[in-house]
């Protein structure tokens, strides 16, 4: 026995146990997982290869794109989808400036995103003496994103995390930047010392109450309106209170104009609806009430010829931003809180004798309604067979959405885009995903992957030729990951349209002119997807509703006549033209 004993104490070290380690990678990684952070968008490369691979080894989902905007646009959806932070993740300095603009397009639609990106280190940036990729990418974000933090310790990733999720979706919601040197990945402590430093987040976004006499003053400005209106806008969609807002929208009686990302919480045929009598509504209404939506550009910041006679209107506006009130306009009755709490507020206050507006108001929206109505669908029924023009390609669209109303529709484009938003209806909420505050192109292929990875529904992506080719070959990401996406190209090769000549006479094209007939659909085949050419409506009807029936990745080129399209599609004001002939 004794022998035994002496054996077995032989077997064991002398000295003490060594205790448990980790790293900044796992301690990143346990910190987005005790917040609910489980999905990753990004570009692989130096410094954040290994984050990616031990991230998905840890069981998160990491989706690799070709180009960091993408991966950020991506994000910046699944934090409109989720009310949680996207987060994207890129490597440095280039990689970091491709995912800013996502970025800042995020913080400018109040998409809740966090992009995280690797750095040269402080020591050799602050000097300025070379490094790879070397930028101060901390105090370049900050001008273009809601708040931005540097993480150079370990022990403090747990916190960093935390603030940023917090920055990202209190308040108004925004876009985070999370600068980590590639040196703190690598960093190591005490693995107890580094459980006990992660933070999870308790009300990340905490409700804000309006305060009575705000709701009372609101009351008040409704009761005397004699042609109310509500405008939604895709803040009151992003808050996720349908029932709550609906049952305002319906115990009021009043009218209500969605814009097009809000467009589905009530749906576009519902009978309160004006959004087929929106020149009238804006024109005649006296008493305004403005719901998650802004008087900016989209809706002529609230004064102009589309806003009838200058005084005529009186606002009444929700928003969480005290700042945001009178930003164009006076602001009659500001509500500042969150829109599901000033919603209930409201709710409140109206009891139950209230009236709604009078029955000649809403006569004339429903008349001006119908008879706008009935003319586009004339238009949306020619018989135009070869090439489509935009109306009848979006008539075939417009029917796939009513008889599929859960499928995701993303949509972007000049002609394309402004067409679509008042041709194609959506029935449920968050289901159209557009170009949103900034109007920029290249959406696109982005938001199409966080659709379907965040919702697991069918995507049918609605492209102009101009914009899908600024996130085309994302098409690849699509078909990697086989994505349940299709694609519907309008080709009419060219921006706007296809038919402007060099004034020169030269070799070169004109600017705005693309490869005449250009083959997307072979783009498709060659990475495994499905493409189809469609030349006719009942062509892109088949090839739409196959690919939705499949789930299989697919592009349909849809070849719409060159001469379709105006400059700049309904905002053409906004593209000065000279006016000066040289001889």
């Amino acid at each position: 026995m004794l022998e035994d004993a002496i054996l077995e104490k032989e077997k064991r070290p002398d000295t003490k146990p060594v205790n448990e380690l980790t790293d900044g990678f796992h301690l990143l990684i346990d910190a987005f997982k005790a917040n609910g952070l489980n999905t990753i968008y990004g570009v692989p490369g130096i410094p954040i290869t290994d984050f990616g691979r031990l991230a998905q080894a840890s069981g998160m989902r990491v989706f690799s794109f070709r180009h960091e905007q993408h991966a950020g646009n991506a994000a910046a959806i699944a934090g409109y989808l989720t009310k949680k932070p996207g987060l994207c993740l890129t490597v440095s300095a280039p990689g970091f400036l491709n995912g800013l603009t996502a970025l800042a397009n995020a913080t400018t639609n109040c998409f809740p995103m966090i992009l995280i990106s690797g750095s040269s280190e402080r020591e050799i940036v602050d000097l300025q003496q070379g490094d790879y990729e070397e930028m101060d990418q901390l105090a370049i974000a900050k001008p273009l994103c809601k708040a931005a933090f540097r993480i150079l310790r370990a022990e403090d990733i747990g916190i960093g995390v935390a603030r940023a999720i917090r920055a990202a979706v209190s308040g108004r919601p925004g876009g985070v930047y999370l600068d980590l040197p590639a040196k703190l990945f690598g960093q190591v402590i005490d693995a107890q010392e580094g459980a006990r430093s992660i933070v999870t987040i308790v009300d990340p976004a905490p409700s804000q109450l309006p305060a009575p006499h705000s709701v009372k003053r609101a009351i008040d400005l409704l009761k005397s309106a004699k042609r109310p209106l509500i405008i939604l806008g895709k803040g009151a969609s992003y808050v996720q209170a349908d029932e709550l807002i609906r049952s305002f929208v319906e115990k009021s009686g009043i009218p209500y104009l969605p814009m097009s990302m809000a467009k589905g919480l009530l749906p576009d045929d519902h009978p309160q609806s004006a959004g087929a009598a929106r020149s009238l509504v804006l024109k005649e209404s006296d008493v305004v009430i403005m719901v998650g939506a802004r008087l900016n550009w989209l809706l002529s910041h609230g004064k102009g010829k589309s806003w009838g006679a200058p005084g005529s209107k009186r606002f009444i506006q929700i928003d969480i931003e005290p700042r945001e009130m009178d930003s164009n306009v006076e602001i009659a009755a500001p509500l500042v809180g969150d829109i599901a709490s000033c919603i209930s507020a409201l709710l409140e206050a109206m009891g139950g004798n209230w009236q709604p507006p009078s029955s000649d108001w809403i006569q004339a929206i429903a008349q001006k309604r119908e008879t706008n109505l009935a003319r586009m669908a004339t238009k949306l029924q020619s018989n135009v067979v070869e090439p489509m023009d935009f109306h009848t390609a979006l008539g075939v669209l417009k029917k796939i959405m009513k008889e599929q109303p859960e499928t995701m529709l993303i949509n972007e484009g000049a002609n394309t885009l402004d067409f679509a938003r008042s041709i194609i209806d959506i029935y449920k909420p968050r289901k159209r995903l557009d170009v949103g505050t900034w109007g920029i192109m290249g959406i696109g292929m982005g938001a199409a992957v966080a659709a379907a990875v965040e919702t697991g529904n069918r995507v049918l992506a609605v492209e102009g030729d101009s914009a899908f080719g600024f996130s085309g070959m994302e098409v690849e990401t699509i078909c990697r990951y086989n994505l349940p996406v299709c694609i519907v190209v309008f080709n009419n090769n060219g921006i706007y349209r296809g038919t402007d000549v060099n004034p020169t006479g030269g070799p070169e094209v004109a600017p705005t002119v693309f490869v005449k007939d250009a083959r997307y659909d072979i783009m498709m085949q060659a990475f495994g997807g499905i493409g189809v050419l469609a030349h006719t409506r009942d062509d892109l009807s088949k090839a739409v509703n196959e690919a939705l029936e499949s789930g299989k990745p697919t592009l349909i080129n849809a070849v719409i006549d060159e001469n379709a399209g105006t400059e700049s599609g309904r905002i053409g004001n906004l593209n000065p033209q000279s006016i000066v002939t040289k001889t």
